[in-house]
């Protein structure tokens, strides 16, 4: 019975063997095949990398752009104030302020918005005008609406500030003038709206604590 199996497992690695040598014989030879990558022109190419570019910086700039260009800052200082003067400490969260802020600037932006993409961002997708004409239509109607919004004595602290000549006209205002002045009046009017909202609440902590205090409830917070 060895016998048999000693012959049967050299006749199984003969057979391998013969098998893998005969195989090796019949192969031939595989060459590479050439790999291209179309980019399109290099014209085409230089453009798409400069609009690649472009959008990648203003999505990291779009959080500072929302603030500093839009109604958000007034929005949202107004409910922070709205919510202290109802005395509630963090009910609601921020998270809900900020995202309700963030609902209500897109509501009052959206035809902003949609002009600037209509007239700047549109065009330059199909490629019918080059980058720096896309970027003056697109901030045509964000500096339309911020000299519509600037209080006039903030935007002349600003350009004494800045030792530059007056602009001719509003239109010619620049924006590193008109964008500090603009953030300064959405301040000014966030504040003058929550004192308004703040003042009913104040009489009624007054009444409610004249009250406490005439029942000898000293002792009670009035809110």
């Amino acid at each position: 019975m060895s016998f048999l199996k000693k012959h049967k497992l050299l006749l199984a690695l003969f057979t391998t063997s013969l098998t893998s040598f005969i195989l090796i014989l019949s192969s031939q030879t595989v060459f590479g095949q050439e790999l291209s990558l179309n980019l399109g022109e290099e014209g085409a190419l230089s453009g798409r990398i400069v609009q690649l570019l472009m959008l990648m910086t203003v999505l990291s700039l779009a959080p500072a752009i929302i603030i500093v260009v839009t109604s958000f800052t007034r929005i949202v200082i107004v409910f922070s104030l709205l919510r202290s003067a109802m005395g509630t400490q963090q009910t609601p969260p921020n998270v809900v302020l900020i995202s309700l802020a963030l609902f209500m600037t897109f509501f009052i932006m959206s035809p902003t918005m949609k002009e600037a993409y209509d007239q700047g961002i549109a065009p330059l997708i199909a490629e019918q005008i080059k980058e720096d004409v896309a970027f003056e239509r697109t901030a045509a109607p964000f500096h339309r609406f911020m000299m519509k919004h600037v209080r006039e004595t903030d935007l002349l602290l600003f350009l004494d500030l800045s030792k530059k000549t007056p602009p001719e006209t509003k239109a010619d205002t620049p924006f590193e003038i008109l964008v500090p002045a603009f953030i300064i009046s959405e301040l000014r009017r966030a504040f003058e709206i929550g004192f308004l909202i703040f003042i009913p609440f104040i009489i009624i902590d007054l009444v409610v604590a004249s009250v406490l205090m005439s029942m000898g409830m000293m002792m009670l917070p009035p809110v």
